[in-house]
């Protein structure tokens, strides 16, 4: 007999039954209860936007206190300032403009680093105030038709997903239609999300004509009565011309069930690809009319100030600002939380 195939009934403890069912003495001794964990508190979204801007205004911060050291201004310090902001991805044009503003009056002064923060942020602020416009529903237009275009890997799909959640919890009834039909992992992607938000997905095979789809797609919300249809897109490198050519095509079909759609165009971002934003902003504004941008993945670069220098050069409202991948973390955008949050300044 092995040793696992041995006796144990004489040495082994009674169970929950046996000791609540034998007639000899021994007693069950119940474990003590497990003390309760608090939940971590919710963030809110100033905390988020802060934590997710960390890795650009620690940057940022660490090169201005490197050359705001108690020593009195003069045009070397800032042209170092100059080159920092450069860096960052402010754009030229901002980074001058910060430049002047810290220098005005304060020549062979010292000023400090918060200081000069400070003075940041306001021109960051004053840059970006014009752009930062909620996206507004028609809602004369059933369905108001939204298209979401960009890059591979810009955080089309997942955008679309909190969208349609924010849409629903404000008592919208939405439709999604899974236009990228390239990938099959997209179109799966989508579903999960339009089942968190209680939104029917309109999908099709894999390889079928996205025309065609963003064409049907439409004749079903308007069908079941949608107040919103957004539509996601196959990623397309901008300088691929066939590919942008299928773009215009999807956009043509979709004027045929509207000939206003679609109402509103959205070009997401990835933050991380910085100054090559600027040239996805510039031709996908012209193939596609874009109305306005969502920027993503701002919580995974040093280089979060792409978007000034976007908002300075195109004048494009900025709509939403995404910091990570929860439904949550997508927010209208506003330029004073921005500005300080990138500054590395509090509320």
């Amino acid at each position: 007999m092995s040793d696992d195939d041995a006796p144990i009934a004489a040495t082994k403890k009674p169970g929950l039954f046996g000791g609540l069912f034998s007639r000899g003495s021994a007693s069950v001794v119940e474990p003590a209860p497990t003390a309760a964990v608090a939940p971590e508190p919710k963030r809110t979204w100033w905390r988020r936007l802060r934590a997710g801007l960390a890795r650009s205004s620690s940057a940022i911060g660490e090169g201005i206190a490197s050359i705001f050291t108690k020593r009195k201004l003069d045009s070397a310090m800032l042209d170092e300032l100059e080159d920092v902001l450069v860096q960052a991805d402010l754009g030229l044009a901002t980074a001058t403009r910060i430049r002047e503003a810290v220098g005005k009056g304060r020549y062979d002064k010292e000023i400090s680093p918060d200081e000069v923060k400070e003075i940041l942020a306001a021109e960051v602020e004053r840059v970006l105030t014009p752009v930062a416009l909620p996206l507004t529903i028609d809602e004369s237009r059933k369905p108001f038709v939204i298209l979401v275009i960009g890059v591979n890997g810009s955080g089309k799909t997942t955008t679309i997903g909190k969208l349609a959640s924010k849409f629903s919890a404000e008592g919208r009834k939405v439709t999604l239609a899974a236009g990228d039909t390239f990938r099959a992992a997209a179109i799966e992607q989508l579903k999960v999300w339009g089942e968190r938000a209680g939104a029917p997905v309109v999908a099709r095979p894999q390889g079928a004509d996205a025309a065609g789809l963003a064409f049907d797609a439409m004749r079903e919300a308007l069908a079941n009565e949608s107040d919103v249809l957004i539509m996601d897109t196959a990623g397309r490198l901008q300088n691929r011309k066939e590919l942008m050519a299928e773009l215009e095509k999807v956009i043509r079909v979709m004027r045929k069930a509207d000939p206003a759609a679609p109402h509103s165009v959205l070009l997401a971002l990835d933050a991380t690809v910085g100054q090559n934003a600027l040239s996805q902003v510039e031709i996908f504004g012209k193939v596609a009319g874009v109305t306005g941008l969502v920027m993503t993945k701002l919580d995974g670069t040093a280089r979060g100030g792409i978007l000034v220098a976007i908002a300075e050069k195109f004048k494009l409202p900025v709509h939403f600002i995404g910091v990570g991948e929860g439904q949550a973390d997508i927010e209208p955008f506003e330029a004073r939380d921005f500005a300080r949050a990138i500054a590395g300044l509090a509320d």
